[in-house]
């Protein structure tokens, strides 16, 4: 009798085996450094993962003894415990890479890797490389509970006094998730723990196949690969330890899938994980925060459990856990006549510093005061890019005032013209922020504030984009060698806000207390 399957509703199970020679195996494996590799095929033969990972092994029985054994390059292993010695002599010794992954592939699992081997190695390569993956930062917000006269079409809103959390337990968030993906898509889930972040990583993998069986990944192409791995997509949840805080990465792509297939897939996940955290009578929502980086570190310290969530800029001396400041604290000077005092005052006296060494301290004082215990090179929580968009009226002069007196109609006129042209020009493909403040209605507000007159004086479109490796501690660099004015500086330039996305009114991005649009 032929064997057939029925499309369900379950995930795809972890020792569901995909074939050593697809290029999606190739290339998870491939771009692994050699230590990772071996300490990863250990890992594989550890007791509490083999059950997901059995590896190829020799067979005891004569009858089914391959002749061709003898003349493999990689002859099997008899025992786990040789194929563990192997690996760990492999450790021990040097080599290149492409000796242990042709071992893997054609030797010790020659008859392909698990989804649950497929996602340790990818997860293994976001530790050997932390900023692979860009992350956004939502909020999780508990929701108001509808009252019994509300409209069908009513939404609730957010409950700004409750203080409630959701708890997250791993097993029953999958399930609950599982519930949320569409019956024509199968997903593989996979936690892992980081070594030295305080997050938990949710790996998951997305099929298009209504297959939760051998047939999601057995559908091959005219050139005999694998066709469903073309448009499978993956992506991460991160889960810092202790705060209401999600990130989520971007849809990372095995194959040719467009950009529209990329964000639904991201919308759904964004839907669908509060409802999973969401209990009966407990609901919760995400939001984001306008914080954006591949660093996790950065994320954790801008919107994670630590002080620091609130206290950007100079305000991050007070969320110090070594020094333990508070605003409250009083400040008493030095006696001038105690002994440190005044051996350190005899000392300076005799000191004669040039004009460029004054300007050279108070600029690193300047820098000190406006950014605090943040924007240092060497700290590892560098943003890499930084939008805003500046939605102040240009500043207005007399001569410019005079002339708009005697000539206001050829100006209306002009102001018209030009406005035509603005909105020709960027009638084309918007940008990040543009498509950030479009999605919080900023835009639509600021042109009612423009109608009703509220915003007088002609207002450019004016963005600002910084990029580096740490942005802030460039501008701190920049503040340090005089080149910025410490004290005429704007507050959002020091980072203290805690978003990579803004809009600037009034020399302040809009928001409360960092949240930025």
């Amino acid at each position: 009798m032929a064997r057939f399957s029925i499309p369900t509703t379950a995930r795809l199970p972890s020792t569901l085996r995909v074939d050593s020679s697809n290029p999606v195996v190739i290339k998870s494996l491939n771009r692994l450094s050699r230590e990772a590799l071996i300490s990863l095929a250990l890992d594989w033969l550890d007791e509490r993962t083999l059950p997901n990972a059995i590896p190829y092994l020799e067979r005891l029985e004569e009858e089914e003894e391959d002749d061709d054994d003898s003349d493999d390059l990689y002859p099997p292993a008899r025992s786990l415990q040789e194929l563990q010695q192997l690996y760990t002599e492999l450790q021990q010794q040097k080599g290149s890479k492409r000796d242990v992954v042709s071992r893997i592939l054609e030797g010790d699992w020659r008859h392909g890797l698990t989804l649950y081997q497929l996602a340790m190695a990818d997860l293994a390569y976001i530790d050997e490389h932390p900023t692979s993956q860009k992350w956004t930062a939502f909020k999780i917000l508990p929701l108001k509970q509808l009252s019994k006269d509300a409209e069908e079409d009513e939404k609730p809103k957010v409950d700004k006094e409750s203080l409630s959390i959701p708890r997250f337990h791993p097993s029953t968030f999958l399930q609950s998730l599982q519930s949320q993906v569409l019956p024509d898509v199968k997903a593989h889930y996979h936690f892992h723990r980081p070594k030295n972040i305080p997050v938990l990583l949710l790996r998951i993998f997305v099929v298009d196949s209504p297959y939760s069986s051998g047939l999601a990944l057995s559908t091959l192409d005219s050139s005999g690969k694998a066709a469903n791995f073309d448009s499978s997509r993956s992506i991460y949840l991160a889960f810092p330890d202790g705060s209401p805080s999600l990130y989520i990465s971007r849809s990372q792509n095995t194959g040719t899938i467009s950009r529209g297939e990329s964000r639904s897939l991201q919308s759904l996940i964004v839907d669908g994980v509060p409802k999973a955290l969401s209990r009966p009578q407990e609901r919760f929502t995400l939001k984001s925060t306008n914080l954006s980086s591949r660093n996790l570190k950065a994320l954790l310290d801008k919107k994670g459990p630590g002080r620091s969530n609130s206290a950007g800029g100079g305000w991050s001396i007070y969320a110090d856990e070594k020094t333990k400041i508070s605003p409250m604290d009083t400040v008493l000077p030095t006696p001038p006549l105690s002994r440190e005092g005044s051996s350190t005052s005899s000392r300076k006296r005799g000191l004669v510093m040039s004009e460029a060494e004054k300007f050279a301290k108070r600029a690193r004082l300047l820098a000190k005061a406006r950014f605090g215990t943040s924007g240092i090179v060497s700290d590892r929580k560098g943003i890499e890019r930084f939008e805003v968009v500046l939605q102040d009226p240009f500043p207005a002069t007399a001569s410019r005032t005079a002339m708009e007196e005697d000539g206001s109609n050829h100006d209306d006129e002009d102001g018209e013209q030009q406005e035509g042209e603005r909105r020709k020009s960027t009638a084309g493909r918007r940008s990040t922020i543009d498509a950030a403040l479009k999605q919080v209605g900023i835009h639509d507000d600021y042109e009612d504030e423009l109608e009703r007159g509220s915003q007088p004086g002609w207002t450019p479109s004016l963005k600002l984009t910084f990029r580096g490796t740490h942005v802030f501690a460039g501008v701190r660099q920049l503040v340090e060698a005089g080149i910025v004015d410490g004290e005429r500086m704007p507050g959002w330039m020091t980072g203290e806000d805690g978003v990579t996305i803004g809009a600037i009114r009034h020399g302040r991005i809009r928001g409360n207390k960092g949240s930025g649009l």
